[in-house]
């Protein structure tokens, strides 16, 4: 098993800053990729971005590419998501995942974070 809790999220105007973080316990965390996600209201589960185990490799949705970063720190067992430029319609809770990131496939999820952007 692996536990992930998320941090970071609030209350943020339109063009700042937020940095996510899941801190990951349990199985040992450099074992897995670790992805992004997230859920805004009424809307399905999208992905954000996801990084490899060794986090030499990094993926983006489309949107977010250039606006946020992925990173992790295999010591800490975080990973983290900067988020810059930020607009309203980031606005969603997200959520850390791990697993295949190749695959798509994750097997553990965090509880989320609410990030609210404001116009």
């Amino acid at each position: 098993q692996v536990q992930l809790v998320e941090s970071g999220g609030g209350l943020v105007q339109a063009g700042g800053s937020l940095r996510l973080s899941c801190a990951a316990s349990g199985r040992t965390f450099n074992n897995y990729g670790m992805g992004w996600f997230r859920q805004a209201p009424g809307k399905e589960r999208e992905f954000v971005a996801a990084i490899s185990w060794s986090g030499g490799t990094q993926y983006y949705a489309g949107s977010m590419k250039g606006r946020f970063t992925i990173s992790r720190d295999n010591a800490k067992n975080t990973v983290y998501l900067q988020m810059n430029s930020l607009k309203p319609e980031d606005t969603a809770v997200y959520y850390c995942a791990a697993g295949e990131v190749t695959t798509g496939t994750y097997d553990y999820w965090g509880q989320g974070t609410q990030v609210t952007v404001s116009s």
